[in-house]
């Protein structure tokens, strides 16, 4: 098994709505890339300073699969409909898992 972590700090101009139309996105990519096995995400529940905002996890079986969920129209639309320019930060990781 392959996972992908995703984690983002929103840009201050980012409100409630933009973040339930991120998250309605972000529910229709399993049905539309196949390659997922499992897709979790949600925004911090807010009780450590510090953390990030919203965090994204994808199982897939391997490297390869990641490369096709990363590069995939709609994952892509998604990225630069949605997120780009209202991120501030961001921090990922992926890494083998039984």
């Amino acid at each position: 098994m392959f996972r992908h972590v995703v984690m983002f700090s929103w840009a201050d101009d980012v409100d409630d709505a933009h973040i339930a139309a991120v998250s309605a996105a972000l529910d229709t990519l399993p049905g539309t890339i196949d390659v997922l096995r499992a897709y979790r995400h949600g925004p911090d529940v807010g009780i450590s300073d510090g953390n990030f905002d919203y965090v994204v996890v994808a199982d897939l079986d391997n490297a390869d699969d990641f490369a096709t969920y990363r590069d995939h129209p709609d994952h892509v639309a998604v990225i630069q409909g949605l997120l780009a320019g209202r991120v501030e930060q961001r921090a990922a990781v992926q890494y083998e898992t039984s």
